[in-house]
């Protein structure tokens, strides 16, 4: 080998024993104290300062430094405390800045159990960083404390470093005992050396090292820390109350979240005792945090048990939810091999460009033997119920970021084999996992300067509320609760009294705008009043089909309500449907008649002769007086056959709304060709005055007579326009639904294709049969208030509508000058600049202009 391929540790005689350092060693010290470190580091420095080597230092523990101001070290400080993903980043891009051949001397990381409370994760952070400086050439010397980690943890050192070497001092002499020396080997190598100034005497005598190593402590295997920390926090719960409380912020900055100041977690802090933090610390399978949707989750029901004085007991269903902390998933990506690709994707020129790549890595690795029996034991527990694998990422579910949709859940049926039921769950945590990638979610993450913080991706594993109707699993209802109703239509309606998204069956149809079908909007002063419809349009506007899970086949589907009404779903079915007789009649004039009556979903007797109504207003009510902001809930609730019931709390968040906003002076309307549009009511977006400069408009006739891939096309026209219009006060309207998956029903745009818009507006087209869907409470309307996005649904024909497309129709198409690319495109799309045009809109009133 080149001699200057070797380094020197400073030490000539040890030099001698392992044949010297190579370019590329990762140097690890066993020691018993940081001062024992501080006696190797300083003859490496010393040496390689001589060497005129580039010396850089890593300073991040709490331990005093290694090295002082010197002007032939660079000392970089980095803050372990921001998590694992940010440090390792941080020291990853240190390394790929300072380039080949640097020498680094690195605080002790046993110091980083101090910030992460994990083993695991150390040995994460030495198997990510230790490759990429021996790809550089570099020589680094790192230190563990000697017993204080797991015998995996330093096993995964030891099989990713190329020199392990242990140093003991024993009657005020020092030893350094080699345990692993990459590419090199002499028959001494690997004795014990005693260390006398340069020189080093190697301990061959079996009575000399007996000796030697029976005056060492080696310590049994130990527990990692994260397991330590919570076996000692048991015992605190024998203490005093001041240190139960101290114990209990400590084990809640290692679930809850780190930032002690946020309103999260005060709010934990102030309703969740030690008890309830070992409780939940029980479930969580690995470490780490379990996420914002698991929190919020923990927290209501935490609420409603100590505010609710007995009010909500005998209604709430028991949870038993697992939780699988978000350094799994770090372990995940580590383990399989992908983090340099999860660094390169983390920078802003990456973001876009690797995801998809990671995403796919991601549906396809493997997980840690230690996990993998973790996830059997938890599966176990949960027996053949049908589980749910759901997201519950850092930023998940708080103040000021909801995240509504963006992430994946898995409905797991569990039936089958072990087995099968294995790898149904390990796939489902692969999807969930993946979609931290997709393209909604870093999208959002950009727009909301979210782009370069830590968004580890916990996940919370429910047990599936509901119950079996033959071969088919279901709840009665499902839904969403709203403590404020922004959606009002009528001037008596109180808004404080917060609404319902009600669905019969799995709530999926609840939080997602459904093709063909539509829910049952509850407003919760007056749980029977109708939205504004037609009479005869009420059927038309129920709910058609259910979602439920089929046992046979094994998976979430959905069933004709007819079909799932014959059933016996032992409890009364009129509370959730009434019998159809104008529908059977006209069957039977067809000849179609069968033997049942069809039912209509109408909720009436369940809205008008039951408790449930007047408990979900109770329930919000006291959940948002204590957030001290408007709350969205997930709920399911069973009933018996004796009208009985029980409601399971699936999830609460901080509800993302701007208010009200300050009363607005709507001018008189004295010819209705002398606007844009007029309603009454079918808005959303508070009392508004904004100047609208330009405005979209996509024609229905033309946009109709595109092919379904031509319909796409437009859809991604209108992303393009999204970007050129942001910040410039632009309109959208559009037949049917934005958003849709189906674009027979409106434009099939990504939310991250209109997110820029200052208003967008649903028209319904009668040559088209598109129709707008109120669709408040989903996912949809959290993206669209928290994006402070204006909307509204233009039924034109309705009384009280006034709809002139000419308005806008009569101005130039400035399409092309916007985007030149979108010209093919100006039949269907029309741009128009608008100068001076505006949309009001007044709560009180209801009452909405454009002009």
């Amino acid at each position: 080998m080149d001699l200057r391929d070797k380094a020197s540790t400073g030490m000539a005689g040890f030099d001698q024993a392992i044949d010297k350092l190579r370019l590329g060693d990762n140097v690890v010290w066993q020691v018993d104290s940081v001062a024992d470190f501080k006696k190797v580091v300083d003859p490496y420095v010393e040496q390689s300062k001589r060497d005129n080597r580039k010396l850089v230092y890593v300073r991040f523990g709490s331990h005093e430094p290694l090295l002082g101001d010197s002007p032939s070290v660079k000392i970089v400080e980095i803050d372990a405390r921001r998590g694992f993903e940010s440090f390792a980043t941080a020291v990853h891009s240190l390394i790929e800045q300072e380039g080949r051949k640097t020498f680094y001397v690195f605080d002790c990381l046993t110091d980083l159990l101090k910030y992460w409370h994990s083993d695991l994760m150390i040995g994460n952070f030495f198997n990510v960083s230790c490759p990429f400086l021996y790809e550089l050439d570099t020589v680094a010397y790192f230190a563990i404390i000697r017993n204080a980690h797991t015998y995996s943890t330093v096993a995964r050192i030891r099989e990713t470093t190329q020199v392990l070497l242990d140093l003991y001092q024993v009657n005020g002499h020092f030893y350094i005992h080699p345990l692993k020396a990459q590419n090199r080997y002499s028959p001494t190598m690997f004795f014990p050396h005693l260390i006398r100034d340069q020189e080093a005497v190697c301990i061959t005598a079996s009575a000399e090292s007996a000796e030697l190593f029976s005056r060492i402590h080696r310590g049994g295997e130990r527990l990692d820390y994260w397991d330590t920390l919570f076996q000692q926090a048991r015992e605190a719960l024998a203490d005093t109350p001041e240190r139960q409380e101290e114990t209990k912020r400590l084990l809640m900055s290692m679930l809850i979240g780190h930032d002690r100041e946020s309103r999260m977690f005060k709010l934990c802090d102030r309703y969740f005792t030690l008890e309830d933090i070992l409780a939940i610390g029980s479930r969580v399978v690995g470490s780490g945090l379990i996420g914002g949707k698991s929190v919020g989750l923990l927290l209501a029901r935490k609420i409603l048990e100590r505010e609710g004085e007995g009010r909500f007991s005998p209604y709430l269903e028991p949870h038993d939810s697992y939780y699988l902390g978000a350094d799994v998933y770090y372990t995940y990506i580590v383990q399989n091999g992908w983090w340099k690709l999860r660094v390169k994707q983390k920078t802003e020129e990456g973001y876009f460009r690797y995801a998809p790549e990671l995403k796919e890595k991601l549906l396809r690795g493997k997980f840690p033997e230690n996990i993998r029996e973790k996830f059997v034991q938890m599966l176990e527990h949960f027996g053949q119920s049908p589980i749910i694998v759901r997201s519950s990422s850092l930023l998940e579910d708080n103040f000021g970021n909801a995240f509504a949709g963006k992430y994946e859940s898995v409905f797991c049926v569990n039936q089958g084999t072990p087995e099968e039921r294995y790898e149904a769950f390990e796939q489902a945590v692969r999807i969930v996992y993946a979609s931290s990638m997709n393209e909604d979610a870093l999208q959002y993450r950009m727009n909301r300067g979210l782009f370069d913080r830590d968004e580890q991706m916990a996940i919370l594993v429910q047990r599936v509320s509901g119950d079996h109707y033959r071969e088919l699993f279901f709840p009665h209802l499902a839904g969403i609760g709203n403590s404020s109703n922004l959606y009002v239509w009528d001037r008596q309606m109180d808004m404080d009294a917060g609404m319902l998204r009600l669905v019969f069956g799995l709530g999926t149809r609840a939080v997602d705008r459904t093709v063909g079908d539509y829910v049952r909007i509850v407003s919760l002063d007056h749980p029977s009043r109708l939205p504004p419809m037609m009479a005869e349009d009420f059927r038309k506007y129920s709910q058609h089909d259910v979602d439920v899970l089929s046992l046979r086949d094994n998976a979430l589907t959905s069933r004709g309500l007819d079909d799932v009404m014959s059933l016996d779903i032992k409890a009364d079915k009129e509370l959730f449907a009434s019998a159809d007789y104008e529908r059977m009649n006209r069957l039977r004039e067809l000849g179609r008649s069968g033997r049942s009556v069809p039912y209509l979903l109408d909720f009436q007797k369940l809205l008008k002769h039951s408790e449930f109504p007047e408990l979900m207003r109770e329930m919000l009510a006291l959940l948002s007086q204590v957030y001290e902001y408007p709350v969205d809930i997930e709920f399911t609730a069973n009933f018996t056959a004796d009208h009985r019931f029980k409601v399971n709390l699936l999830q609460c968040r901080p509800l993302q709304t701007r208010g009200l906003g300050k009363p607005v002076e709507i001018p008189q309307l004295t010819d209705r060709r002398d606007c844009f549009f007029s309603a009454k009511g079918n808005f959303m977006g508070g009392n508004v005055r904004l100047p609208i400069d330009y405005v979209v408009y996509v024609r229905p006739q033309a946009y109709l007579e595109r092919s379904e891939q031509g319909k796409y096309a437009v859809a991604r026209q209108i992303g393009i326009l999204n970007a050129k219009l942001k910040g410039r006060g632009a309109m959208l309207v559009g037949p049917g639904r934005w958003g849709t998956t189906t674009p027979s029903l409106g434009v099939p745009v990504h939310f991250s294709e209109i997110c820029h818009m200052a208003v967008i507006c649903e028209t319904a087209s009668s040559e088209s049969g598109m129709m707008p869907e109120l669709s408040y409470g989903s996912h949809f309307f959290q993206d669209l208030v928290e994006t402070g996005i204006f909307y509204a649904a233009i039924f034109d024909g309705q009384p009280d509508v006034v709809f002139n497309p000419e308005y806008v129709l009569g101005k130039e198409n400035v399409l092309a000058s916007i985007s030149p690319q979108s010209e093919p495109f100006a039949d269907v799309i029309h741009v128009a600049e608008t100068p001076g045009m505006e949309i009001f809109s007044d709560i009180v009133t209801q009452t909405l202009l454009c002009r």
